[in-house]
């Protein structure tokens, strides 16, 4: 398996990185870098600690040690209102969509710009919303409640929200839990043209093989808190390394 060196052309590089809750172990040493408008799929059973990884990433969970450098910059040492300023570059869909739902799909959207005072007039703020919604197909839900719509539907307007700030990083987190076969490749399609129209690289986790097959560039393992094995999703597949091939099975 391939292994990478942090270099200039990493928007992220993580290293050492530990977390703890309590006596379990979650994150031990676990090292990764994502290269500018790379899509790297960290693969693990449920409960490995991938979605730990991404709150880490984005500052909602500090970790006990290590280096999270997002942008050249380390994600533990930052103040509130640099992590912030950070944050708006970064994009992330939450596993339950985390709309709000006493609000439209339009005021949804509305949210995180009003939040980090982008775009000065409602007209602009108006072709946002509609650019975002037009970019998932969904124009014309725009004055719906999210109970209106269906779990695909859901899935797109909060993939939507995640890009009206157009962030150059985006952490995906399981993506396509939870949606029938066809609706979850609607949305690997979704992130790969996301990824192709605004240069964006990725973190995104799963266990869904199909999601990874279909989107990753690397394919990054993570077993007992540590990046196991790094390679493509076809290294992957081929590998006869009992700890990668449950996978396949």
């Amino acid at each position: 398996m391939k292994t990478q060196t942090a270099t200039e052309n990493n928007v992220i590089v993580i290293e050492k990185l530990c977390k703890h809750f309590g006596d379990h172990t979650v994150l031990q040493d676990f090292a990764l870098s994502v290269k500018k408008e790379e899509n790297v799929v960290v693969l693990g059973k449920s409960g490995s600690g991938k979605s730990v990884l991404i709150k880490c990433i984005i500052g909602l969970l500090k970790p006990d040690s290590g280096n999270i450098k997002v942008f050249g910059q380390n994600v533990p040492d930052m103040s509130h209102e640099v992590l912030d300023q950070v944050r708006a570059r970064i994009g992330f869909l939450f596993q339950g969509n985390a709309l709000y739902d006493s609000m439209t799909v339009r005021e949804n959207l509305e949210f995180p710009l009003r939040r980090h005072w982008i775009a000065a007039s409602q007209n602009e703020v108006e072709a946002l919303v509609m650019e975002a919604l037009e970019n998932v197909g969904l124009a014309h839900t725009v004055d719906l409640m999210p109970e209106e719509l269906s779990g695909g539907m859901l899935k797109r307007v909060a993939l939507a929200r995640t890009m009206i700030l157009k962030p150059e990083v985006i952490l995906y987190d399981e993506p396509t839990t939870g949606l029938d076969p066809v609706t979850a490749r609607e949305i690997d399609k979704l992130i790969l043209k996301l990824q192709d129209k605004y240069h964006t690289s990725s973190i995104i986790i799963t266990h869904d093989m199909n999601c990874v097959k279909n989107t990753a560039d690397r394919v990054a393992l993570l077993l007992d808190g540590r990046c196991y094995a790094q390679g493509t999703y076809t290294d992957f597949e081929h590998s006869t390394d009992p700890n990668i091939h449950q996978f396949f099975e």
